[in-house]
């Protein structure tokens, strides 16, 4: 059993990830393809009864395939930014909303609490986007009017942040990394008391990367805090997990990350060690609940994860067995 390997991963989650997988399996033609590909023919798959097993898809098939289990008219198609988008089609938008909400609430309580401001630049400008989707959604359930995007607008992002300030509204200011670094060149330094910084992404070809421990540090100095926060999500996945500024992401109960061998794909490696990271999301209902990111990283015995970077040439890798 892999609750067994990782005692993060209870014996009911296991069992109902099994449910999903032997589904999915029968009636996605991408992950059975995949699995048929490494020798995982109708009567393994009926017969297994370890996740550990499992050959984990990965999450380049959402750029070159549909990825869909069953058939259904997608409400919602979310798309990536990139040289290839991935798609992932989606049959309600509502639910993936609704999931979204109890990710966030499970960490930091209802989101209609919380004023909403939101710097979200290059997400705002293509359509598609799932991270806006989650905003605008928060935005509408929030009770303070306050709440809103800001592209161009920084006065008075600044304005309405100093007034939440002010009135001790807890507030969230959700920024892609390099919009949150623009600020910092914009403003002048901040002394925020009832505002959670989170940043999502990175710098979106914007600037070069930098070390993440150094984007905090010239954050937390500009505005005041003692921690940045962070959201990992993706468009192949519809939950997302939470950094409170420590560097390890807290995955929700529907989603756990598995550690795999960097060497030998189908195999998962130790709690601690650098590895790929493999998730399983139960709220992929519609697609794969079983993904092989291209992320480099670590998972803890406590079932935290840290990020450290990403697979060179994943683009390139992954799905040439496909035969579909």
């Amino acid at each position: 059993m892999l609750s067994d390997r990782f005692p993060f991963i209870d014996e009911s989650f296991e069992k109902l990830a099994l449910t999903i997988f032997q589904y999915q399996a029968e009636n996605n033609r991408v992950f059975n393809s995949w699995l048929k590909s490494l020798n995982w023919d109708t009567h393994k798959i009926k017969s297994t009864n370890n996740i550990s097993e499992i050959p984990f898809l990965p999450v380049s098939a959402f750029k070159t395939h549909k990825v869909v289990t069953g058939d259904f008219i997608p409400e919602v198609i979310y798309t990536s930014s990139g040289a290839i988008d991935s798609k992932h089609l989606v049959s309600s938008k509502k639910l993936y909303l609704k999931n979204a909400q109890l990710s966030f609430e499970k960490f930091y309580g209802p989101a209609k609490n919380y004023a909403w401001l939101c710097l979200l630049p290059g997400y705002l400008e293509r359509d598609g986007s799932s991270l806006i989707d989650m905003a605008e959604y928060f935005i509408s359930i929030s009770e303070h009017d306050e709440s809103g995007f800001f592209i161009k607008g920084i006065d008075e992002l600044k304005y309405r942040l100093d007034t939440l300030e002010l009135n001790g509204i807890p507030t969230i200011l959700l920024g892609v990394t390099f919009a949150l670094l623009d600020l910092t060149e914009t403003l002048s330094p901040m002394k925020l008391g009832h505002t959670i910084i989170m940043e999502t992404g990175g710098m979106k070809g914007r600037r070069k990367e930098p070390i993440r421990n150094e984007i905090h540090k010239k954050l937390t100095s500009f505005f005041g805090v003692n921690k940045i926060h962070s959201e990992y999500g993706m468009t192949e996945l519809l939950s997302q997990a939470y950094s409170f500024g420590d560097g390890l992401f807290r995955p929700p109960p529907q989603m756990n990350v598995i550690p795999r061998s960097l060497e030998t794909p189908l195999i998962n490696s130790e709690l601690n060690e650098v590895s790929g990271l493999n998730i399983i999301d139960l709220a992929n209902s519609d697609s794969c609940a079983f993904i092989a990111t291209d992320d480099i990283g670590k998972v803890f015995e406590n079932g935290c994860f840290e990020v450290i970077g990403r697979i060179d040439g994943s683009d390139k890798r992954g799905c040439s067995l496909l035969s579909i």
